[in-house]
């Protein structure tokens, strides 16, 4: 009697994105997406900017000196961080979870994903998570230098993949306009390209596996 090996599946990605799919939307909102995000977005970029400041010297001449802000500025702390402590606090990694998670809110609303006003708190129809890496057991202290420069040809496919998704939204908003609802596809579509995303960062900039983002969008 032979025995029939099932394969297994393969191992869940330590980033995942699921956006809870709405067949009917509302017009009026979405034809006003770009000015009603305005204030989210705001807070958004107040939280996340560099500072810039501007010093005027002798003779007219001024020098202008910006800091990279706080999304640059928890990737280059995590990454000395891994690599002379092989450390990832747990409320460092929270902080730079939930930042992305509201990040992720504002891009869905922006898309058209969903019509929920983007929460600072709730989780809403965007549900994303992100697990918490053993540094020691799961993270080569060497590998962060480099991950940038690996996933340079996710930057390539993920450069013509949000144009087609630009397009993509496009044609859901007219959809929208026309017939109140989200054309599946397309909703699938843009959904993939931010799992796409979302894989590529937790790997590149994130740092929180070493394990190579696949290339799909499921």
């Amino acid at each position: 009697m032979s025995v029939q090996n099932t394969p297994s599946a393969p191992p869940v990605y330590p980033a995942r994105l699921e956006i809870d799919y709405t067949p009917q939307h509302r017009r009026v909102t979405t034809l006003f997406r770009l000015v009603l995000v305005v204030p989210i977005a705001i807070v958004y970029s107040i939280l996340t900017a560099g500072v810039t400041r501007t010093v005027y010297e002798e003779g007219g001449d001024t020098v202008s000196t910006t800091s990279g802000g706080i999304i640059s500025g928890l990737f280059m702390v995590t990454l000395l961080m891994i690599l002379f402590r092989q450390r990832y606090p747990r409320w460092w990694f929270d902080f730079a979870r939930e930042l992305t998670r509201f990040a992720t809110r504002v891009g869905a609303y922006v898309v058209l994903l969903t019509d929920d006003y983007p929460s600072t708190v709730e989780e809403q129809k965007v549900h994303l998570e992100i697990d918490y890496p053993d540094v020691e057991r799961d993270l080569n202290r060497w590998l962060p230098l480099v991950k940038w420069f690996l996933a340079i040809p996710h930057y390539i496919v993920l450069f013509f993949l949000s144009i087609g998704a630009f397009f993509a939204v496009v044609v859901a908003w007219f959809a929208i306009l026309f017939t109140g609802r989200y054309p599946q596809g397309l909703f699938d579509f843009v959904v993939g390209v931010g799992r796409w995303a979302l894989r590529v960062n937790a790997y590149a900039f994130l740092l929180v596996t070493d394990r190579y983002p696949p290339f799909s969008l499921t």
